[in-house]
Parts: structure tokens; sequence; C-alpha cells
């Protein structure tokens, strides 16, 4: 599951330019860190889905994974957040198991 708050979704419509009924593909991208895999980061880009695994929406904007991306949440439920402080947004991943947003794990 992704899930995405309107404030961190109006982030990322003035960031990328991105008007409503435009997509924003999430993916696993080699990385020097990571939250959940080390190795690999999530990755944003502007972008139709071709063959989308998980899909939600705020604001209009349809958030994503290709199906062959979607390896990267296994277990794990997506949560991207807009931090006013950094003026940022952050993904923290729950496991799929648990019951409270507490075990969110932050990247």
């Amino acid at each position: 599951m992704i899930e995405v708050t309107s404030d961190a979704a109006r982030w990322f419509k003035q960031e990328l330019g991105l008007k409503s009924g435009q997509s924003v593909r999430l993916f696993a991208r080699y990385s020097a860190g990571g939250a959940i895999h080390p190795g690999f980061s999530l990755g944003i880009q502007a972008d139709e889905p071709i063959s989308p695994g998980i899909s939600s929406e705020a604001e209009g904007i349809t958030f994503y994974m290709e199906d062959h991306d979607k390896w990267y949440l296994d277990g794990y439920n997506l949560k991207v957040t807009y931090n006013a402080g950094e003026d940022d947004i952050e993904y923290a991943y729950l496991p799929e198991s648990a019951a409270s947003d507490e075990a969110y794990q932050s990247q």
C-alpha cells in the first residue's frame, strides 16, 4: 500500500510541476543507503504507468510502483509525508503486520 498525505502531494505538484491527472512513479534505485533494503532507496519520477502493481491517489495525482518494482515494498506499507521544516518529503515504512504508525521506519 502507498499512502501520500495531501501536503506531500502538493509538494510533488510544486517540485515536479505536476497538474491534476498526472502520475508519479516510485521505484527502487541503487543507492548507498536504504532503510529497508541496503544498497537501494526509493526514487521518484513524473511518468505514466505502464504496468502498475500498486497505486493510490492524492490531490489529483496518481502515485504508483510498476509491477516489477513492488518487491521493494514486500512486507511493508509506504507512507509519504511532508516535512515543513526541511521543505521536503519523507518516506516511512510500516511493516504490514504492525498495527500502529509507531512502527514506521523512516528513511
